[in-house]
């Protein structure tokens, strides 16, 4: 979901995501959500953050919790290494009704941290 709202900020923008347990497959439910507002992800993939540990970045941001522990380092040169944590929707148990709401819940608290953090970070520079 961040690298729909990023792209969706600055279509210019080169935005690259990757898990530590990569699936291969987005969830529905998380392409569904961000289709809501307008951003289809569904091409996206989950990849493995092994695929870019070599490579320069200008930001590494973790999303999740327990992958601000788990990152590997990246052994390419990375300018700015972040952490903007977000619950993972993906895990939240109970009815269908409150599973949804997790991932709006969560969808729009990563609308709301990336937006910041683009503001902050890469408009100002443009």
């Amino acid at each position: 979901m961040a690298h729909g709202f990023l792209q969706s900020f600055d279509e210019n923008l080169t935005v690259c995501s990757a898990g530590t347990q990569a699936s291969g497959k987005l969830s529905e439910k998380a392409v569904a959500v961000m289709q809501e507002l307008g951003i289809d992800i569904s091409h996206h993939t989950s990849d493995s953050v092994d695929l870019y540990l070599n490579e320069e970045w200008d930001y590494v941001i973790t999303v999740c919790g327990d992958a601000n522990e788990t990152c590997p380092v990246f052994t390419g040169m990375v300018k700015h290494r972040m952490h903007i944590g977000f619950d993972d929707p993906s895990h939240a148990i109970g009815t269908e009704e409150h599973i949804w709401s997790e991932f709006r819940r969560v969808r729009d608290e990563i609308k709301s941290g990336f937006g910041e953090f683009y503001k902050e970070n890469i408009a100002i520079r443009q």
